[in-house]
């Protein structure tokens, strides 16, 4: 009995040797690289001493391969990794603080304006757009300044006389002494004469009332010269006798009515309370006009 339990006690012993002599045999792998990194390739004493590769099946030799080709091989060890007392600890590095930098120091002042650019190509036309709405009616305007009036293309006249005129030995210019028409005032019934202010062409007319038993003989003048001859001839009876034209005139020309001097008497009737005689005359077109 004593026998086999002492038996029993040595295998155990011999089973913790084999499971624990892996661990206690495993050189850890700092100082592992420190010997590899010291043995230079010159160095025949370092080659001599190197030991060969453990068999493919040995157990370090395929923990070793595994941790070196692990991708987590940059990360710390696991908290349960076992290290010998004598192993050096991993150095304790102070956080190095990060500076910073005020960035309103660095920016300066806003500098000066720049000169104007070149204008550049203009675009292409684009497409005319939809009409817009019509907008509200706006307010009447003021009323226009008044147009000039040398640009007024118009002038007439119509004037009669009342009494009774007789020839004596000299030509006499015929007055009026009635204003029926007289724009802008062109006739002037003091000289009994027509102005022309406005050029073109002008239709002028006279009538007048004969006198029994006398003849009756006037012209027509433009400027000094005879236009025109209102005749009747020695009659019993008294009628009324006119004559009418057209003129082209000019600026300044003068129209007006002359009687004429005969051998024989010559008169045109009229009485104080009616108008026999009148002398009108107006203009057609304007010189100016095509």
């Amino acid at each position: 009995m004593g026998a086999l339990a002492l038996g029993l006690q040595l295998g155990c012993c011999l089973v913790l040797i084999f499971a624990c002599a892996p661990v206690l045999g495993r050189t850890p792998r700092g100082q592992q690289n420190q010997q590899e990194h010291e043995a230079t390739p010159g160095d025949s004493k370092a080659e001599g001493t190197k030991e060969p590769p453990p068999p493919r099946g040995h157990p370090e030799r395929a923990e070793e391969e595994h941790e070196k080709y692990s991708p987590r091989q940059a990360e710390e060890p696991p908290a349960s990794r076992c290290f010998r007392c004598c192993d050096p600890s991993a150095p304790v590095y102070q956080p190095i603080p990060v500076p910073q930098i005020n960035i309103t120091i660095l920016k300066g002042e806003k500098g000066d304006r720049g000169d104007r650019g070149l204008q550049g190509k203009y675009g292409k036309t684009g497409s005319v757009g939809a009409r817009g709405h019509m907008g509200p009616k706006g307010q009447k305007g003021s009323v226009g300044a008044p147009g000039d009036r040398c640009k007024n293309h118009y002038a007439a006249f119509s004037v009669g006389r009342k009494k009774p005129l007789h020839s004596n030995d000299y030509y006499q210019t015929v007055v009026f002494d009635t204003e029926f028409v007289n724009l802008y005032g062109h006739f002037n019934m003091f000289t009994g004469k027509f102005y022309c202010y406005v050029p073109g062409i002008y239709f002028f007319s006279l009538n007048v009332h004969t006198w029994n038993q006398k003849e009756t003989y006037l012209h027509i003048m433009r400027n000094a010269e005879e236009a025109v001859i209102l005749y009747a001839q020695v009659s019993d009876r008294s009628i009324m006798q006119s004559q009418s034209l057209m003129l082209e005139l000019r600026e300044q020309d003068e129209v007006w009515v002359r009687l004429f001097k005969g051998e024989r008497e010559n008169a045109i009737f009229s009485d104080e309370f009616d108008t026999y005689i009148t002398f009108s005359g107006y203009l057609v077109k304007h010189a100016a006009e095509p």
